[in-house]
């Protein structure tokens, strides 16, 4: 789906405008990792990115409209990293682990950009943070499709009223990496969070005559 730009500016080149929003961004987000959003002036992001306040202005109208630029940006990173997860097999009980890891993997890389998102969105507008909250669900709905693919195979046995859940459970449990950073880095290393967060979930997940024939392959 198409997504139409909330943010107005004068500047008639499409190319040019999402030149200098990058360097905005990547200019934003240095600084809201290091100093906050409420620590951050426009004057110093407009300085980082290499453009006067007044250029700045030609292409975002606050710093709110920055943050949500940031929030999108990351948004996005997540969104194409995942696409670019590959993995074999037809049926889901053998993806689903793959794309997991890949998706463990995404928020280990972007673990500060995850934690920057969930720590200054609620500095947003409301009708920015509808938008961000949005981008957030079609990560979820990416999931979730997965979880439908994997009981129409006959890899999953849970029921379908109950996949909205597990594609958020999904999400909460790759966000943890990031969130609770501070004490699992002390006991797991990625691999193994991956692997034990993964076991658990596919057990809640594939249907039980599926599950003991990966049992007695030694899987």
């Amino acid at each position: 789906m198409k997504r139409t730009d909330p943010i107005a500016t004068p500047v008639k080149d499409p190319e040019l405008v999402r030149l200098r929003r990058e360097q905005i961004v990547a200019a934003a987000t240095k600084l809201f990792s290091e100093k906050g959003y409420h620590g951050t002036t426009t004057r110093e992001i407009a300085r980082t990115s290499g453009l006067g306040t007044g250029t700045l202005y030609e292409y975002v109208n606050s710093k709110e409209d920055i943050l949500y630029l940031v929030c999108d940006m990351i948004h996005t990173q997540v969104e194409e990293r995942l696409k670019l997860v590959s993995c074999e097999g037809d049926r889901m009980i053998d993806r689903l682990p793959v794309i997991l890891s890949g998706f463990f993997k995404v928020m280990d890389d972007l673990q500060e950009l995850v934690l920057l998102i969930y720590q200054e969105t609620k500095s947003l507008p409301s009708e920015y943070m509808v938008r961000v909250l949005a981008r957030e669900e079609q990560i979820s709905e990416y999931f979730a499709n997965l979880l439908h693919a994997g009981i129409a195979d006959g890899s999953f046995s849970v029921e379908p009223e109950v996949v909205s859940l597990m594609a958020h459970n999904i999400m909460v449990l790759g966000q943890m990496w990031a969130f609770r950073r501070w004490s699992l880095q002390y006991k797991y290393s990625l691999q193994a969070f991956t692997e034990t967060q993964t076991s658990l979930l596919m057990r809640e997940l594939v249907a039980p005559e599926n599950l003991r024939k990966g049992d007695e392959n030694g899987n």
